[in-house]
């Protein structure tokens, strides 16, 4: 999800039942007539069958195949419908808790042991096994699909019954987080192969996979129609809590339609409305509204062939100090927030408020006066058709234009198609860009590509050994250690970044969730935006 456009990356928690407790297959109508009272057996609590659960939601779906599967929309579908080894506790994404297993970790971040935890059935009845999780996750690296990165350099292997291990060569703490992804969901091993399926790019198991579910998850699919409508019905072999909702529906809806349809009563939850559209409802309607996990940030090119004056340390001090932050967090609307660092404030290693940039005309005109700055005409590159979570990018443009006119650099807003755009950023030919960086996963290790010689940093015409002080702290916080130790290595990458890096974090946007207030449990996922077998009903 880091490109705009290649939604290249870019789960809830539950208590489950019992491990002692046994589960007894039994006739339909005693099935039935268990799941009308509360306390059951399996220490579930009941689902409403007759009750549906209507979801806007604008559709970036490809395919509801976990091993294909890498857009915001199939990460809360499949949420819904498989399982995954680990996972997050609600809105939390800054540690993993135990999903399917538990985990114990190496030292050295290279060897990970999961151990699968209590009894879990696949929704036709059948055991899920470490057969399963093996064929699962070496399915997504064969296949070589959109999340198959997320497993580069991992090896799986099963010790036994209960037990696999992950191991990697060099260390990677981030991979706990990555485990939490949708994308790893646990298939049925045994249903997926009969029906085409492989650990190679010959699987066939996608057809399937989009007409039928194989994991062990709160729902099961219904129908998918990538165009319109999903729908889910629940899982009664799920081995947690019974969701509020015996089916789902999630149709494909623009912001706009969506704040109508919840208004009028069409939909129960709508998950796109910009900050504008959120701050128009009240009443029985609920909008929750927080940072999204995207940022916003300008680069200043590095690359003195490019430009001398983006290039010149004491140029980037001034445009720092020059931009008013808050003014540009006031016309962003409701939910957002400025971005402190280039992690974003809900990841493990994000800076704390009082590290954001500030503003100080008098400091950035001093800046600007060292700098040998002579009044010239700077470029401002930015993608003139993207908007994100309601911002459209000219808007902040013109606004960055204005501040920084008025501590006397003089931009010229250069605005292009993204398509055409994302050429100029990826190849570090942008004088001053204007860009976003969505998570790949939850983890403070994908913001490494901002150092020296990195994706973003060589886009920024930063090449490797441009600072080495900064460079040094990067491998530090790449080098892992316990949740503390990371956090505070992130934290000191992030603060000399502000301090002379080329990035100026600007802007989490906000998502807002407007829902009925029947609605309970909405909480804001940065991985799959909610979990919907954690909404409840009044």
């Amino acid at each position: 999800m880091a490109d705009p456009v290649s939604l290249e990356g870019l789960m809830v928690f539950r208590t489950t039942s019992s491990g002692s407790t046994k589960r007894v297959v039994i006739g339909a109508a005693a099935v039935a007539l268990t799941l009308m009272v509360a306390g059951c057996a399996s220490g579930k609590t009941s689902t409403s069958t007759s009750k549906t659960l209507t979801i806007d939601k604008a559709f970036d779906l490809k395919t509801a195949d976990p091993g294909r599967m890498y857009e915001p929309t199939g990460e809360m579908v499949d949420k819904a419908l498989y399982e995954t080894l680990l996972t997050f506790k609600g809105g939390d994404v800054s540690k993993v808790v135990d999903g399917l297993a538990s985990l114990k970790e190496s030292d050295d971040a290279k060897t990970f042991t999961l151990t699968l935890k209590g009894a879990h059935k696949f929704s036709d009845g059948s055991d899920l096994t470490a057969d399963d999780v093996v064929f699962s996750l070496n399915r997504v690296i064969g296949l070589k699909g959109n999340p198959s990165f997320l497993l580069d350099g991992v090896t799986v292997t099963k010790k036994d019954s209960k037990t696999v291990v992950l191991t990697t060569a060099t260390p990677t703490p981030a991979l706990p987080s990555i485990l939490a992804n949708p994308a790893l969901g646990i298939l049925n091993e045994k249903v997926v192969t009969a029906h085409g399926g492989s650990t190679t790019e010959s699987d066939a198991a996608e057809k399937y996979l989009n007409t039928h579910s194989a994991g062990s998850g709160p729902y099961m699919l219904s129908s998918l129609n990538l165009a319109s409508q999903v729908v889910l019905t629940a899982n009664t072999n799920y081995d947690g809590d019974n969701p509020a909702y015996g089916r789902v529906v999630i149709q494909n809806v623009q912001g706009a339609t969506q704040k109508i349809n919840v208004q009028g009563g069409s939909a129960d939850v709508a998950l796109d409305l910009s900050g504008t559209e959120a701050s128009g409802l009240s009443g029985s309607i609920k909008v929750t509204s927080d940072p999204s996990a995207n940022v916003l940030f300008l680069l200043l090119n590095q690359d003195p062939t490019v430009s001398k004056i983006t290039s010149n340390p004491d140029f980037v001090k001034a445009v720092k100090e020059a931009i008013d932050y808050k003014d540009l967090v006031s016309i962003a609307g409701k939910g957002t927030s400025q971005a402190p660092g280039v992690v974003p404030s809900m990841f493990l290693g994000a800076l704390n408020p009082s590290d954001e940039l500030t503003t100080d005309l008098t400091a950035a005109k001093a800046d600007l006066a060292k700098s040998g700055y002579a009044g010239e005409d700077v470029t401002l590159n930015f993608p003139s058709d993207l908007t994100l979570n309601g911002i459209e990018f000219p808007t902040i443009a013109q606004r960055i234009q204005s501040q920084l006119k008025g501590a006397g650099i003089n931009i010229t807003l250069a605005p292009a198609p993204v398509a055409t755009e994302l050429d100029a950023y990826r190849n570090g030919k942008e004088t001053i860009g204007f860009w976003y960086w969505g998570p790949d996963y939850p983890d403070p290790s994908d913001y490494l590509v901002f150092t020296p010689g990195n994706v973003v940093g060589l886009r920024a015409g930063w090449a490797a050994g441009a600072d080495p002080s900064i460079s040094k702290l990067a491998d530090a916080a790449a080098a892992g250690g316990t949740d503390a130790e990371r956090a505070t290595q992130f934290q000191d990458l992030q603060k000399a970044l502000n301090a002379s890096g080329p990035f100026v974090p600007l802007l989490q946007p906000g998502n807002n969730i407007a829902a009925k207030s029947s609605v309970t449990g909405v909480v804001y996922n940065a991985v799959w935006t909610i979990d919907i077998a954690a909404l409840g009903s009044k």
